[in-house]
């Protein structure tokens, strides 16, 4: 069965054939009339037609096998190289034969009057090899082109599924520490307030269901982001009582934007982890939208002594997940005593792009 593909490399080659037909039969001298529909203007049109196509067809199947016998390899100048040869070598004598046969057997049949048979017979062929060799090269360019551009989907998507797979293994690290966290505060609840306790359990069954319902979601809307971070803040200002200060300002409609999942939370958690704070030094962290631009985050700074050495995954994570859909930059800035992360705000209709490298 033809596809649907075949059919429209088919349509666009033979547009191409007529004009180059009709181009090059403006440089044809002949003494009748040069009329298209006489025996040689047909002639001439059918043999470009079948020649054209023949080479087309020849280094289709030519750089298929070199494909299937060089899997990783790909089309290269070397045997680029030798495709055209063997090309040339298929089609050239077919061409020679082919107008040998219409100017000295069949010159009563294709009307081809000429006072110089040998002459005519090295124009037509000779044209038809420069024709011929152009088409393979163009043939062979737009196969080179498509070759690069499903090698570059191919590594984009690649990377993708590193990042995702990095993405869900932070994922697979906050779901226990998380739990872990916030059953000690539990604990701690029950004997102490239970009505705070109640509404502390509520919070976390709410967390939870987000963090299972878009388990497997790269973007949610920033609407059900802040509904999710709005539960966690009440959890660690219970958590942490007097020692932290976590508010957030949005001016913007949050169903009309997308944010990676989680990527709030995980900036609110890197604040957490790498400062120091008591209820003599809270930690203050603010969530503010710019404009219809981006969302910052920012917090006093409070460096911990004894801090480990920063993997700095998470926030390499945001950035590589952002690379996925604008070319707008994750800015990290510290001045005047805060650390502020600002991360765009993607339209809710956005699509992935080429991944642009990313530092």
């Amino acid at each position: 069965m033809i596809s649907k593909n075949y059919i429209k490399k088919f349509l666009i080659r033979f547009l191409i054939v007529n004009i180059i037909y009709f181009m090059v039969k403006l440089t044809i001298d002949h003494d009748d009339d040069g009329s298209a529909f006489d025996a040689t203007g047909i002639f001439y049109y059918f043999s470009a037609f079948f020649l054209l196509m023949l080479s087309w067809e020849v280094n289709d199947w030519l750089i298929r096998r070199e494909m299937r016998n060089n899997i990783n390899k790909g089309l290269d100048f070397t045997n680029g190289i030798r495709i055209l040869g063997i090309n040339l070598v298929i089609v050239m004598p077919i061409a020679a034969l082919l107008y040998y046969l219409a100017i000295f057997e069949l010159g009563h049949i294709c009307k081809i009057d000429t006072d110089n048979p040998w002459l005519r017979f090295r124009i037509d062929f000779f044209r038809a090899v420069i024709l011929g060799f152009a088409a393979i090269l163009f043939n062979m360019f737009f196969f080179a082109l498509q070759q690069k551009k499903e090698l570059e989907n191919t590594m984009n998507k690649l990377k993708k599924e590193v990042v995702t797979s990095k993405y869900k293994s932070l994922k697979n690290q906050i779901s226990p520490h998380f739990l872990f966290n916030s059953l000690n505060t539990l604990t701690s609840l029950m004997y102490e307030d239970r009505d705070l306790a109640s509404d502390f359990v509520s919070r976390l069954a709410s967390c939870y269901r987000y963090i299972l319902d878009n388990r497997e979601e790269d973007l949610v809307s920033l609407e059900k982001e802040l509904t999710f971070l709005d539960s966690f803040i009440f959890m660690m200002n219970v958590r942490h009582e007097g020692a932290l200060s976590i508010t957030s300002h949005i001016t913007v409609d949050p169903k009309e934007f997308v944010i990676p999942t989680l990527s709030l939370q995980m900036l609110v958690e890197n604040a957490l982890k790498h400062n120091y704070f008591s209820k003599e030094k809270p930690l203050e962290i603010s969530i503010l939208s710019i404009d219809k631009k981006s969302i910052v985050i920012q917090n006093n700074i409070h460096i911990r002594k004894k801090e480990e050495n920063s993997t700095k995954l998470g926030l390499k994570n945001i950035k590589k997940r952002y690379a996925f859909y604008t070319n707008q930059k994750v800015e990290i800035d510290t001045e005047n005593g805060y650390f502020k992360v600002s991360i765009p705000l993607l339209p809710r209709d956005i699509q992935e792009i080429n991944v642009i490298k990313v530092s």
